[in-house]
């Protein structure tokens, strides 16, 4: 990076440990975009609540030559964001994924004509904000809540049929950047 990493903690204290994971996240976002000019963090514990736990935010901007991208992860009602940890992974997974369609504009390697692979929601898992879809070849991919494009995570039903973008997460193959398609079920 040209500018070094910018970090604001807001109401928390700093910590070692985080500020590790955070910039091992931004030398991950390198791989994707090696010419980053700038990454400014703000991770926020918001004031508790009597009725719900200490929800943090994480809010990345990062620069480019190219443009930039940036995350807003304010969860207030998805309960996984008590964990500073899950909340810091999604906010750069959202990133990444930015910066990634950018590369993929740049290059215009964007695939117009090859059609997203297809499967149905196959498991829910609402309290821990996340789904498997079954695939069309037997897989079953992981998809988070924030993947979902165009609806809402609380209205999908096992069988929905769904499009979505594959790629490599820390612990395996899983969906990203999931759409509902107007039939659902297996067909068969």
């Amino acid at each position: 990076m040209t500018i070094p990493l910018q970090i604001t903690w807001r109401h928390m204290d700093s910590s070692a440990a985080f500020e590790n994971r955070i910039r091992a996240h931004v030398q991950r976002l390198e791989k994707v975009s090696p010419r980053l000019i700038h990454c400014h963090v703000t991770i926020a514990a918001p004031h508790k609540h009597g009725h719900q736990g200490n929800l943090y935010e994480v809010h990345i901007q990062v620069t480019t030559p190219g443009g930039g991208a940036t995350a807003n992860r304010e969860h207030r009602h998805h309960h996984s964001h008590e964990n500073a940890y899950v909340a810091l992974r999604d906010a750069f997974c959202a990133v990444r994924r930015q910066l990634q369609a950018q590369k993929q504009e740049q290059r215009q390697d964007v695939k117009h004509h090859e059609p997203e692979p297809f499967g149905w929601v196959s498991e829910l898992y609402p309290a821990e904000d996340f789904g498997r879809i079954a695939t069309n070849d037997g897989r079953s991919l992981y998809f988070h809540r924030n993947s979902l494009v165009g609806t809402d995570f609380d209205r999908l039903t096992t069988g929905t049929g769904v499009r979505f973008t594959e790629e490599s997460g820390d612990q395996g193959p899983q969906a990203s950047t999931v759409r509902l398609v107007a039939h659902s079920g297996p067909v068969g």
